[in-house]
């Protein structure tokens, strides 16, 4: 059974820091491409970030400079460090793999942050 595990979403004021984690199980995580969206209330879902199985990272513009998204395949877990938060970050989070047809998907983390 494939479970995709996250934890680190909370409240915080606008220029603070949060970082985000998912944890995989169940599939060969190290050839995954892993993703982290967003969706904010009355907004589709939105891809904020990107790490293939090779390393490489693509970004929303939104967020390119304050974001970062990484992975530890040992750990099978993927991160998303986010800095200088804005009040329009606010949203729920959501890991996400793929590799070929098969796809994830994270519960969600809420993510709030105030002005």
């Amino acid at each position: 059974q494939v479970q995709l595990v996250e934890s680190g979403g909370d409240l915080v004021q606008a220029g603070g820091s949060l970082r985000l984690s998912c944890t995989a199980s169940g599939i060969t995580f190290r050839v995954y491409a892993a993703n982290w969206y967003r969706q904010a209330p009355g907004n589709q879902r939105e891809l904020v970030a990107t790490v293939t199985g090779g390393g490489s990272t693509a970004y929303a513009d939104s967020v390119k400079g304050r974001f970062t998204i990484s992975r530890d395949n040992a750990k099978n877990t993927m991160y998303l460090q986010m800095n200088s938060l804005k009040p329009e970050d606010t949203a729920v989070y959501y890991c996400n793999v793929g590799y070929g047809t098969s796809t994830y998907w994270g519960q969600g983390t809420q993510v709030t942050v105030s002005s």
